[in-house]
C-alpha cells in the first residue's frame, strides 16, 4: 500500500502521538468506520502496529492512502470496533 502524508502533519503526529505517519504503512488492519463528517470519506482504521493497537484516519486517493492521524488505539475503541 502506497502512503502518503504532509512533512509537517507528520512531525505533528510525531511530537503528539509518538509514532511517524509513515508506520501507516505497517498497519495490519482488522476493521474499519467510514466517517462522512469533513466534506469527503475519510476512515478510521484499527489494527495492529508490531502487536499494539493503533487507530489511523485516512482518506482513500485513488492509487494511494493519505494519512491522517496515527496513534495507539484505546481498549474502549478495540472492543466496540473491532470483532
Amino acid at each position: 500500500m502506497i502512503v502518503e502524508f504532509d512533512p509537517a502533519k507528520d512531525a505533528a503526529n510525531v511530537e503528539k502521538h509518538g509514532i511517524s505517519l509513515a508506520r501507516a504503512a505497517d498497519l495490519v488492519p482488522l476493521s474499519f468506520v467510514e466517517d462522512l463528517r469533513f466534506g469527503e470519506p475519510r476512515y478510521r482504521l484499527y489494527g495492529l502496529i508490531d502487536g499494539l493497537p493503533h487507530c489511523l484516519a485516512a482518506t482513500d486517493r485513488g492509487q494511494a492512502m493519505r494519512a491522517i492521524s496515527l496513534r495507539r488505539a484505546h481498549a474502549k475503541e478495540m472492543r466496540r470496533y473491532v470483532r
